[in-house]
């Protein structure tokens, strides 16, 4: 633990110095054109973003996406466990369950996408493709938790006569929070792509939306400045996740 906690200054160092070395590269293949002209410079976006009367529109598109991924996320979330704990309780499912979550998992979300938009609303397609990409690491992740619950610990629950369902959640669930939760960390980008996808087939507004408006009538600050602001907010989640997932470790391992 100790070892751990010295390494702590080192990663976010080592961090903080290869992000700004991004920018720095950015901003230096922006200045010279070494892209095209498609490539702004990070001071341009950053000026857009900052323009009081781009704010507005930004804001909007901020909030709809993301609306959009805690809906989303919520979901996958409450349906990888659900699933995680079916297949638990009843092991006899288990195998066809596995089977069928790598099935729709092997699908392509870009390939989804017109079949949610056939059967839901326009702007429930991003929410449902954050849910689907979202729910299978949470359902890997809560069965692999489950799958390392001691031998020892199940005999003793089962000694003491608890049921299936608080055997689940006061021995399976605890034991699999380090696993859960690194679940939980690599579902974020996930959720965000599969957001950023759904909004490209036509949603009524989202950063995606804006993106695709940015490309087709080439307003390269609009589209970047769309890309920033989810790449951003995609790294700082998974940036505070990783913290309770360093959390989670030290305490239950």
């Amino acid at each position: 633990m100790t070892a751990s906690r010295n390494q702590s200054p080192t990663r976010f160092l080592l961090g903080l110095i290869g992000i700004l070395l991004f920018f720095g590269l950015w901003q230096l293949i922006g200045t010279y054109k070494l892209a095209g002209m498609t490539w702004p410079t990070l001071t341009s976006v950053l000026s857009f973003i900052a323009d009081p009367a781009r704010r507005p529109l930004l804001l909007r598109a901020t909030t709809a996406s993301f609306s959009s991924v805690a809906i989303g996320y919520s979901l996958g979330v409450l349906i990888g466990l659900i699933l995680a704990a079916v297949s638990l309780i009843l092991a006899s499912v288990k195998p066809g369950l596995d089977r069928l979550v790598a099935l729709i998992h092997a699908v392509p979300p870009i390939a989804l996408a017109p079949v949610f938009m056939t059967l839901s609303s326009r702007d429930a397609t991003p929410v449902a493709l954050c849910a689907l990409g979202v729910f299978y690491l949470i359902y890997i992740a809560a069965t692999s938790g489950f799958g390392a619950t001691s031998e020892a610990h199940r005999s003793l629950f089962q000694t003491l006569g608890a049921g299936p369902f608080a055997t689940v959640l006061r021995l399976y669930l605890p034991s699999a929070l380090p696993s859960l939760i690194s679940g939980l960390k690599l579902a974020i980008p996930v959720a965000f792509m599969g957001e950023i996808v759904g909004e490209w087939f036509g949603a009524s507004r989202g950063l995606g939306l804006l993106m695709v408006s940015g490309m087709q009538n080439f307003q390269i600050p609009l589209l970047w400045s769309a890309v920033l602001i989810t790449t951003a907010t995609s790294l700082i989640l998974f940036a505070l996740m990783g913290v309770a997932e360093r959390f989670v470790e030290e305490r239950f391992r």
